[in-house]
């Protein structure tokens, strides 16, 4: 599993410096240095460490199986790079700027009010796809793409707009409406040659933004910031009929928030979960293979009771038995659980008994699980009869979640989280909202102000929470995250108790 997350725009001079200065202080006998190339390489030795070990440790804390890889997937983001930075920056050329707020970025400035104003500049200059192919792409005008192909054939895959993309992107990133020349200008380029695998790398880094991707659309931001394109069904047929592999990784991560299947229900159509993962995984052979992205939306869908997507998964043979194990995201790590034991852990034994159905094998007893799995259903009396039979059982469960109390404010309810703080969970401990990992990123309380919950918030000030804690990424309050996600109600609770 990566120990280090990539940067933003990585080049490989600093991967290069990165290992020189690993090899000096592991021949130097610096003890975090020594520890960094033993967890790699169990059998080296620091003090007499080569360029190309320390190379390969550096290579292996980003998540890349040897320097080789690295090397090479750097060598495919200077080809597909894309810095997300451009979609900020206004462009001096009309039809530019047109490609430019007309298409989703997936930065901060997705939304409604931007692809206004490109309604607003289109309807002003009419003339602005006359000329260039990405403006004519990004408002969908077939008329003006055939007659610049028809002068240009090489159009359809040259490189161009505000952000260097070939035509197809423009068109498939574009949230534009209505969109109704979609599927010909689609056609129109496909003919032409453009490639239905089409794709960037966001901000360089490793999952591609491909030509589906945009299609399919949604992301953390939610629906109504990143939706779907107008013409989304019509234009993944025509995409995929045209060769576009279905294991697209991140049209799955982008949909997985929402409960919504019908962009599975099509991958599968095409072959989704079979093959080798297609020209993305060839150029970026650490990605994900297909069997084992279906496995990490297994793991998602179970910890948050998408029970017609578990069912789904299992009908097109994703394997539902066996643990979870190896590395992945921090949201879904190879902690050895099975979905059944994680479907019973979040207090959810219909999901497991689903499972079970779908040949899983029921989950061993297991007192820990057992204990906070009945505090999700905030059944006091099975907590009382699990302390009972198993006096240690609240201590471990302690141990091995002490941010227990993010995840119940996120998944369960005011009763859970009190019955959690008399089992002694602390109700300032940190934790993720959005997975049930040990995570330091919020407090119970953060969660609780940004979703709006006023019967939470108030519960959990009652147990002890501090509005003045601030959380591990952005260093807010939990007051200044009811108001950033425009949650006045909670925000009037809080805001007499926190100093600013």
């Amino acid at each position: 599993m990566p120990t280090k997350d990539l940067p933003d725009h990585p080049d490989i001079d600093s991967f290069r410096r990165q290992a020189r200065a690993l090899q000096r202080d592991a021949r130097a006998s610096e003890p975090d240095a020594i520890a960094r190339v033993v967890r790699h390489m169990k059998d080296a030795a620091p003090d007499g460490l080569k360029l190309t070990a320390a190379q390969f440790v550096v290579a292996r804390e980003y998540g890349f199986a040897s320097w080789p890889r690295l090397v090479r997937y750097l060598e495919t983001v200077a080809e597909h790079g894309f810095d997300s930075r451009l979609g900020a920056a206004p462009a001096d050329d009309p039809a530019d700027e047109l490609c430019r707020l007309a298409c989703l970025t997936y930065t901060g400035d997705d939304g409604p009010e931007r692809w206004e104003r490109a309604r607003r500049l289109l309807a002003d200059r009419p003339d602005l796809t006359a000329t260039s192919i990405w403006a004519a792409a990004a408002a969908a005008r077939p008329g003006d793409v055939r007659r610049l192909l028809d002068e240009r054939p090489a159009l359809a895959t040259e490189r161009g707009g505000p952000f260097g993309w070939r035509p197809l992107l423009y068109l498939t990133y574009s949230r534009l409406e209505p969109a109704l020349g979609a599927e010909s200008v689609a056609r129109l380029l496909l003919n032409a040659g453009a490639d239905p695998n089409d794709g960037y790398l966001w901000n360089s880094l490793p999952s591609p933004f491909t030509a589906l991707t945009g299609v399919f659309g949604h992301g953390e931001q939610g629906p109504r910031r990143q939706p779907t394109h107008p013409r989304w069904r019509e234009l993944a047929r025509l995409l995929l009929d045209a060769g576009a592999d279905p294991n697209d990784a991140q049209t799955l991560y982008n949909r997985m928030f929402e409960s919504d299947d019908s962009h599975l229900e099509l991958l599968f159509e095409y072959g989704l979960g079979t093959g080798d993962g297609g020209p993305w995984r060839r150029r970026i052979p650490d990605l994900d293979p297909p069997d084992r992205m279906l496995r990490v939306q297994l793991r998602w869908a179970v910890e948050h009771r998408q029970a017609a997507r578990v069912r789904l998964l299992a009908a097109n043979g994703v394997d539902v038995g066996a643990p979870f194990e190896g590395t992945g995201p921090a949201w879904s790590p190879g902690d050895g659980q099975t979905p059944a034991e994680l479907a019973e852990l979040n207090g959810d034994p219909n999901l497991a008994a689903l499972l079970v159905e779908h040949g899983a094998a029921p989950p061993a007893p297991d007192p820990v699980r057992e204990l906070i799995a009945a505090a999700f259903r905030a059944d006091r009396s099975t907590v009382d009869g699990i302390r009972a039979a198993h006096p240690d059982a609240v201590e471990r469960a302690r141990k091995a979640r002490p941010g227990l109390m993010v995840w119940a404010a996120a998944r369960a309810s005011a009763d859970t989280a009190a019955l959690l703080a008399d089992l002694g969970f602390d109700v300032n401990a940190y934790g993720r909202g959005d997975a049930p990992v040990e995570q330091g990123w919020e407090t119970a309380l953060h969660h609780a102000a940004g979703n709006g919950d006023v019967d939470l918030v108030r519960r959990l000030l009652e147990l002890g929470a501090d509005p003045q804690l601030r959380d591990g990424r952005f260093q807010a309050t939990p007051l200044d995250w009811a108001r950033h996600l425009h949650q006045p109600s909670t925000a009037a609770i809080l805001e007499p108790l926190t100093r600013e």
